[in-house]
C-alpha cells in the first residue's frame, strides 16, 4: 500500500521554495547551465534570507 516517506516532505517544500522564484517557475532557459546557475541563485537568497531572519531573533 501507500506508504508516506518522511524525506519526501523535504523535497516538496524545497521545491515549493525555488518555484516561488519567477524565472524558474517555467522552463526559460536555453542551455542547462543557465538553468542550473539560477537555481543556484535561488537557493543562496534563499538561505540568506533565512540567516538574516535567525540573526534577527
Amino acid at each position: 500500500g501507500f506508504q508516506v516517506l518522511p524525506r519526501r516532505w523535504v523535497v516538496e517544500r524545497t521545491f515549493a521554495w525555488l518555484g516561488r522564484c519567477r524565472r524558474l517557475a517555467k522552463d526559460w532557459e536555453q542551455s542547462v547551465a543557465s538553468s542550473t546557475a539560477w537555481t543556484l541563485i535561488a537557493s543562496i537568497r534563499m538561505l540568506t534570507r533565512r540567516i538574516a531572519r535567525h540573526c534577527q531573533a
